[in-house]
């Protein structure tokens, strides 16, 4: 396999169809199971329709109830089990995970009910787009460059409201089998969206995904969603497999300084993710002190130059 050369604005990995399992390699339901899981997936996201008009007139609590039980009904009825590795913080924070399958967004918003920043064609996908555009989702334009400090601003205001967002910083999906070196995308945790958490002061929680076939007990690629892969082909795949599991794993919060550099807060958060050690990184983050500090937030960054490989 080959490395994809690295694009500055449209992020990819290396993975192609020989990243996906071979046949036979994850057991699979009946043909009646799987039709049946998918007249449930269609269901849920139906029902996503009236959670979305009720999320405005909730309380904030009852909100995230049921934002959170919605999205593990949904991935449950895609036959997918969700397991959960620690705690997040009580505080708003900026999340970040790896990025492996849409499936990711359900396990996210399964664990915490946040805004999502997502890629523009997501917002064109049938009821999910829909769905992600009244829940307050950010989209990123990855072909105008020119309206990521936009899109960062508004994530620095959704933190300084109170909001936790939600990112997947390298900016594409990849199958993120071990030793897969050559399909990790290239330059790695793209830092813009985290000048957010920076001029915030927002913790970043970096987020682990990962996903096994629990029948083999081994991790399995039959939920990465690649390049070249279909929506329509990946979603078969998910719905066939047998006792597929997703595990979100929380990591420790990072908290930087008001000066920290957003490049080495992405680093870290990365070496957080993939379990690289970071030491001489993590170092240079000093913590957010706990007083208010006196001096004013800064402004939105409209007007500041941030690119996602810098």
């Amino acid at each position: 396999m080959t490395a994809v050369p690295r694009d500055l604005w449209r992020p990819s990995s290396g993975c192609d169809d020989d990243c996906l399992p071979a046949a036979g390699e994850v057991p699979t339901v009946p043909v009646a199971r799987r039709v049946l899981r998918l007249v449930a997936a269609l269901g849920m996201l139906l029902a996503g329709i009236p959670v979305v008009v009720l999320l405005p007139v909730l309380p904030t609590r009852e909100r995230r109830v049921l934002v959170s039980g919605w999205a593990r009904a949904t991935a449950r009825a895609f036959g997918v089990r969700l397991v959960v590795r620690g705690r997040l913080p009580r505080r708003r924070a900026l999340l970040v995970a790896n990025h492996v399958s849409w499936l990711d967004i359900l396990a996210v918003l399964a664990v915490a009910p946040t805004r999502m920043v997502a890629k523009r064609e997501v917002r064109a996908w049938p009821v999910v787009g829909l769905l992600a555009a009244a829940a307050g989702t950010v989209f990123v334009d990855r072909a105008r460059p020119r309206a990521l400090p936009r899109t960062v601003a508004r994530v620095a205001d959704a933190l300084r409201a109170g909001r936790s967002v939600a990112v997947f910083p390298e900016g594409t999906t990849w199958c993120a089998r071990n030793g897969a070196t050559d399909c990790r995308p290239g330059g790695g945790f793209r830092p813009a969206t985290f000048q957010a958490a920076i001029d915030t002061g927002s913790p970043v929680v970096p987020l682990r995904l990962t996903y096994r076939c629990a029948a083999t007990g081994s991790t399995t690629t039959a939920a990465a969603f690649l390049g070249a892969d279909t929506l329509l082909r990946s979603v078969a795949r998910v719905v066939a497999a047998r006792e597929l599991v997703v595990s979100v794993t929380i990591a420790a919060a990072l908290h930087p300084a008001r000066d920290a550099d957003r490049r080495l807060l992405a680093r870290a958060a990365e070496s957080a993710v993939h379990l690289v050690p970071a030491g001489a990184v993590r170092a240079r983050l000093r913590p957010v002190p706990t007083v208010t500090p006196a001096v004013p937030v800064p402004a939105p960054l409209v007007d500041r130059e941030l690119d996602l490989a810098a």
